[in-house]
């Protein structure tokens, strides 16, 4: 399973790609705006980091005005993702964009009817939305399971991307479930770089280091 970051801080994204474990990148409009700085500026300089997928995410709901956003988008590098919402619009979006040769990313997945819906659009990527959908007392890593069943079933090229990512149970739990790739924000990538255990073994090692001669 490929670990993705899911934020709009440059100076996350440059943190955690120095370990050399991330392949790639989502973000949102929310999460732009909550960095202030431009749409265009954010994405060039996180390609340049990370090297790898990117999913910029489309802000109209129209069909034509996401094509049309999702070409520009693509002009800023090769790297870039086009994410569109999962709705009729969307999927005839991706349709056309695929049909292009442009990577897509269907997003706001909540149902595996409409995971359906986007591989049968040519959609590079869906993200089901974990942690929301436990928010509804509904199970997520269900939802992941019943996706990947579906996809390798019927031999969909589709890759899951696990979103909503809350807490590091929620990367084990995917990484079993069978998604393609996990994105997260950076405290999570934090978090499961840590463990009690790890932290005493390196003081124990450190003291025992000074007593060399």
């Amino acid at each position: 399973m490929h670990l993705y970051l899911d934020t709009a801080i440059v100076d996350e994204v440059r943190e955690i790609a120095a370990w050399g474990v991330v392949s790639g990148l989502t973000t949102n409009p929310s999460l732009i705006a909550a960095s202030g700085r431009k749409f265009e500026d954010v994405i060039q300089e996180m390609v340049g980091i990370v090297q790898g997928p990117v999913s910029a995410e489309v802000t109209s709901l129209v069909k034509d005005e996401m094509i049309a956003q999702g070409l520009e988008l693509r002009k800023i590098s090769d790297h870039v993702v086009v994410k569109l919402p999962i709705t009729p619009d969307g999927l005839a979006a991706c349709k056309a964009l695929t049909g292009q040769g442009i990577p897509t990313n269907l997003t706001l997945c909540f149902s595996a009817n409409q995971a359906i819906l986007a591989a049968r659009a040519g959609a590079t990527y869906v993200s089901p939305f974990l942690g929301r959908v436990d928010d509804i007392s509904w199970d997520g890593m269900q939802l992941i399971r019943d996706i990947r069943l579906i996809l390798d079933t019927h031999d969909l090229k589709t890759n899951i991307i696990a979103a909503s990512i809350r807490h590091p149970v929620h990367v084990l739990e995917a990484a079993k479930a069978g998604a393609h790739i996990a994105t997260m924000p950076a405290k999570v990538f934090q978090m499961l770089v840590k463990h009690p255990l790890t932290d005493a073994g390196i003081e124990k090692f450190m003291a025992d280091a000074k007593k060399f001669k």
